[in-house]
């Protein structure tokens, strides 16, 4: 099996990834996996909600959105299995942000036990970092500015939407002033002042 990034919008798929991708015999994965690599789909592309992807043909290319290996699909690959990296939206922020990848920590809230993404991210901002949050429903930017104020804690706050897409947008504000969120699709980058 091979699990093959798409990038985290359109026209960020590698050479790699779609020599992979033209060559499948059968391909897997979200919508919006499938429709950043379509151009270069030459067999059927089946859409996936659960990603088990133990129950897939041993031949299947899996598309997973951003890089499999930043909150995506490559956890679940198995001894043997093949990733190929994508150009995930960390890349992106960094390159739209002026920032060095090793300022940052990288902390994921989609779909996790948002207490011990709170620890973690004080955790982090207590140690100097620069934290990249890929956010939850539940804990969103204004969850996370409140959180951070009831620390005590006053950063910079800078959302990034729809990265790649024609209406990208990336705002700045501060955890007293968040920026107003636009869209589902967006990450979180928390900087010093």
């Amino acid at each position: 099996m091979k699990i093959v990034g798409v990038g985290a919008g359109p026209n960020l798929l590698t050479q790699e990834a779609i020599s992979a991708i033209e060559n499948a015999t059968v391909i897997f994965g979200s919508r919006r996996a499938i429709e950043l690599a379509k151009e270069h789909i030459r067999c059927e592309a089946h859409e996936i909600a659960n990603y088990t992807l133990s129950s897939l043909p041993e031949d299947a290319v899996i598309l997973s959105t951003g890089d499999p290996m930043l909150s995506g699909l490559g956890k679940f690959a198995k001894k043997g299995d093949e990733i190929i990296p994508g150009i995930s939206s960390l890349q992106l922020v960094c390159s739209h942000l002026c920032l060095d990848m090793e300022s940052l920590s990288v902390i994921t809230a989609h779909s996790r036990d948002i207490g011990q993404v709170k620890n973690r991210l004080a955790a982090e901002l207590r140690d100097g970092k620069n934290i990249f949050l890929l956010p939850d429903p539940s804990f969103g930017v204004g969850e996370v500015a409140g959180f951070l104020r009831s620390r005590g804690i006053s950063r910079k706050l800078s959302i990034c939407e729809n990265l790649a897409y024609p209406d990208e947008r990336i705002l700045t504000g501060t955890t007293e002033k968040p920026p107003a969120v636009g869209s589902d699709l967006y990450c979180i980058v928390i900087c010093s002042i």
